[in-house]
Parts: structure tokens; sequence; C-alpha cells
């Protein structure tokens, strides 16, 4: 059995040389919480050994974050500090790698007036909408990855003492991203090929429509002309592979913005703005959220769904079977990046540039020609369940399983 030194290690590799593959003499940035500080060390020493020319760390703190949503005054979470702007935008032109360690605790802002928390998020995604697109349009290399903290490890399992959670929430994790195995790299090759053979499928089919039935759910999602499905491994446009989420169980694509109708129910729990939304509702007509009602954080899911045109409408379709490992692991992470890879899932806000042909290299105007929809919002919700059927519908009408009782129909 590998020590957690040996595991931390192969995470570190498998962030810097599969996550970002940061290449010789190439800038990384790294965003990351306080309590990452030893796994951040480890990977900038990876980085440097792979020939990073500089990292630079922007450092996060829940103590320090919760203190500022309590105390600031309330117009102060209008602004976006510019410098910060204009490091992402300047790195991201000189062709920089970027990693997002997340490790915020899900219920860190429960409890903050959410007109604060919809404030900060608006004035966040306006300021930085170029880098979004950097990011959307696969011009950079990015990936995100996790890193527990005491708080988050606690809400997954409040079962345990004290002293094993963050040491269990370590092991779910390095489960989850292969860090487990016994040649981690060649594991996500295997994996990458596994994935890419969905993609080529689902890409021949052309469907026209996808109809999600299950309980709660009864909506039709109609797909754009020239839709392409991806998922796992990307490409920058110098060529690199990059890797944008670790783990990543997911292939997905883009809906025809106003081709989405019926609706829609989640299952599981979504952690948003330090708070979570539970058990929610949402209609669609011809595209836009027409109702929305949720047991818990309902009034947080409104000023998301407030933030801008865009957040009305899906900007994400990506399917997960539940016999994924992170599924079969029974545990729920409260965290999107490990819930939205257990479970099929839709996105309110921006497409990504690159799920529609010759999407790359189109600007704004010309995606939403095609019927992909801009927001300076993404946000994935998780829909998918055992009891999930989802059809895909020809251009002629006729339909072919894609999902039954919630997985692969073919």
């Amino acid at each position: 059995m590998s020590t957690f030194e040996q595991q931390l290690s192969s995470y570190a590799e498998l962030a810097v040389n599969v996550g970002v593959n940061i290449q010789p003499n190439q800038y990384l940035y790294i965003s990351a919480s306080t309590e990452a500080t030893e796994f951040v060390r480890v990977i900038t020493e990876k980085a440097y050994n792979a020939g990073a020319r500089q990292v630079f760390v922007d450092w996060a703190d829940d103590v320090v974050s919760r203190l500022r949503y309590e105390k600031a005054p309330a117009d102060s979470f209008a602004e976006f500090p510019e410098w910060k702007v204009m490091e992402r935008e300047q790195l991201a032109e000189k062709g920089a790698a970027f990693m997002s360690i997340i490790s915020q605790s899900p219920d860190l802002l429960n409890g903050i007036d959410p007109s604060r928390i919809a404030d900060s998020q608006k004035a966040t995604g306006q300021a930085l909408d170029k880098y979004r697109q950097y990011v959307q349009s696969d011009k950079i290399s990015w990936t995100v990855i996790a890193s527990p903290s005491e708080a988050w490890a606690a809400k997954v399992f409040p079962e345990l003492p004290t002293g094993d959670q963050v040491p269990a929430l370590w092991d779910a994790i390095f489960k989850a991203v292969r860090a487990d195995q016994e040649d981690p790299i060649q594991s996500w090759v295997e994996h990458d090929n596994n994935l890419h053979a969905k993609v080529d499928y689902l890409n021949n089919k052309r469907f026209r429509k996808l109809h999600y039935t299950a309980p709660g759910t009864d909506l039709t999602v109609e797909l754009p002309e020239g839709h392409l499905w991806c998922g796992a491994g990307s490409v920058n446009e110098k060529g690199h592979t990059f890797m944008a989420n670790m783990p990543t169980e997911e292939v997905f694509t883009v809906p025809l913005k106003t081709g989405v109708n019926g609706y829609v129910s989640s299952t599981k729990p979504l952690s948003y703005g330090g708070n979570i939304i539970d058990n929610f509702k949402i209609t669609f007509t011809n595209g836009r959220v027409t109702d929305v009602s949720a047991e818990q954080g309902e009034e947080v899911l409104k000023r998301l769904i407030d933030t801008d045109e865009g957040a009305k409408h899906l900007g994400e379709v990506a399917l997960v079977p539940h016999a994924s490992p992170i599924s079969q692991s029974g545990l729920l992470f409260y965290n999107t990046l490990f819930d939205e890879n257990a479970s099929n899932h839709f996105a309110l806000g921006s497409a990504y540039a690159f799920c529609i042909e010759g999407g790359k290299k189109m600007s704004r105007e010309e995606l939403e020609q095609h019927g992909l929809n801009q927001s300076i919002t993404h946000v994935d919700f998780m829909i998918g369940s055992e009891e999930m059927d989802i059809d895909g519908v020809f251009d002629d009408g006729s339909t072919e399983p894609v999902f039954r009782a919630g997985n692969w129909g073919f």
C-alpha cells in the first residue's frame, strides 16, 4: 500500500504533468487555500522540476473570506480588484497555465446576506470575463483539483472522529483522481481513451435532441447544428494537451440556448457561493428558466439565476453514468468537482466555445448566432440518478437509447 507521502507526490505529479501539462519555460498560476500549503509546495517543486519558468500562488483563507462578508461595507462587494484582473489576463496572454486547488467549506457563507454573495459573484464574473473566454475556448491550459480542509472534511465525514476526517477525505480524493494506482499517469491515459470512445460514438450519432425522464424530471434539450461532444483531455491553442478537471468522468456538449423545454429536479446538493442549495426544481420554456423552487437555498439559487440574462439559460449538457467510480463510492462530497462526476448534470450560464465545430476561432457574436449561451457565470448542478433514462432523438423523430436506468444505454 502506498504511503500518504507517495500518493500526495503522485497526485502532484498528475496535476502538473497531466492536469496543466506544464511545458519548459511556462508560467504557472495556482489559486489555493492556506490549508493546502503542504500540497502547493509539493506541486511547486514538481512544476519547477518539469521546467516551469515561475510559479505564482494566489492564497485564500476561509476565515479571512468569511470576515469580509460579515464586516466589509455592502457596496464593496460590487468591486473586483483591477490588478487581479490584469494579473490573470497578462499571464494568460503569455501562455501561462492555471491551476485551481479547491478546499472551501461548503457552508462557508451560510447565514450571510445573499445580496452580498450575489454582488460579489457578479462583480467577479464581469471582471474576469475576458479570462473566462480564454478558458472556455481552450486558448490556455487549466485544471481544477482539490485538497481537503478541516471544515470540508467534517461535512463529508461527520460520523468520524475529528482527527480522522481529513485523512479520510484525502483517501477519497486520491482514489477519485487515481493517485492510488500503481501507475497513475498510465491509468489516466487509459481513462482518457475510454471517455473519448464515448465521445466518438455520440459525435457520430448527431442527435438533434436529448429527452430526459426520471422522477421529477421530464426535459427535452435540443442540440445546435455542428455541436461536438467532448470529454477528458483537451488541447490548447499551442497544441498541448491538458486535463481541465481531475477527477473527470463526464462527456459533455452544448445545448441550443432556446431549445430547452420541460422541468428537471436536482439529485444532489449544490454547493454555491458558500451555501448549500438542495432539493430544487427548475422549469424551462424555450430555453429560459420560467420557474424555480428549492427546499434549501432558494434565495441563493434565484439570485444565481438573476446574475445576468445568460444565467437563465443552460450552457452545458453532461453525461456521467451512475456506475462511475465516484458515484459508486457512495460519498456525497458537497463539492461540484466531485459530485458532478458522479451524476448527469447541466450548467446554468456560459457555453464552451470548443463544443461546436470551429467554435475556438469564433467571435462571441458568431457563437451566439450558432445558438451558444453567453454569461458571466457557469454553474453545474446534478440531475442524474439510477432512475434516469435519456433518449437521443434524430432529425426524423426516431429515437435511440443513450441512458437506461442511470447508465449508458449503448
